[in-house]
């Protein structure tokens, strides 16, 4: 009789303990690895203009088991950079972003799994007060132990192109190209602090 209740302790422990493995895990966004950026386009392809957003936070969820997962990030707007103050005190004012009245962006979506990996987002982005769906294709995933901090760590490179008059900002338009690029690289951590 010990023997089956021993047997039957060590079964139950072990689905326990196998059901937590499989829980999803919460990684909070490091914003020293995580550079939402973007192309685009000056004078109708005379260049290409490249900047990035250095303030930015947020949430990944992830459950490897069930391939499932969300994506829940803030961007603040008035952190843009484009390397010249100039063009970022221009980006602000309300002929762009309008950040006085904007001064976030969000992205919500859930993960898209091909086999086992996250291989794309399907969510919308809230920017200069619209949303719309805007699903990111990641080109690489990668989830490990972080040999410098000894934390869980996730990291991934997600691409998507987006019409900036979709989302009111049309500045410049006709002689600028409206479709911008957007690059973004990301890492999270947990356990969440």
């Amino acid at each position: 009789m010990k023997k089956i209740s021993a047997l039957t302790l060590a079964l139950v422990g072990s689905l326990v303990i196998g059901s937590a493995l499989a829980a999803p895990v919460n990684y909070k966004v490091d914003a020293t690895h995580t550079y939402p950026s973007f192309e685009a386009d000056h004078m109708g392809g005379l260049s290409l203009w490249r900047g990035k957003f250095n303030t930015n936070s947020g949430t990944i969820v992830y459950d490897k088991e069930a391939k499932a997962g969300t994506v829940d990030i803030t961007i603040d707007v008035t952190s843009i950079d484009f390397g010249m103050d100039k063009l970022n005190d221009h980006a602000k004012s309300p002929d762009m972003f309008d950040v006085a009245k904007f001064p976030t962006a969000t992205y919500k979506g859930t993960l898209v799994f091909t086999g086992d990996t996250p291989t794309g987002v399907k969510g919308e982005l809230s920017l200069h007060g619209v949303t719309k769906p805007v699903d990111l294709k990641i080109n690489s995933f990668l989830c490990k132990s972080n040999t410098v901090r000894k934390i869980e760590t996730c990291g991934a490179d997600a691409i998507a192109t987006i019409n900036r008059e979709d989302f009111g900002i049309s500045y410049g338009k006709p002689a600028f190209k409206m479709d911008v690029t957007l690059r973004i690289q990301v890492e999270a951590a947990t356990p969440l602090p």
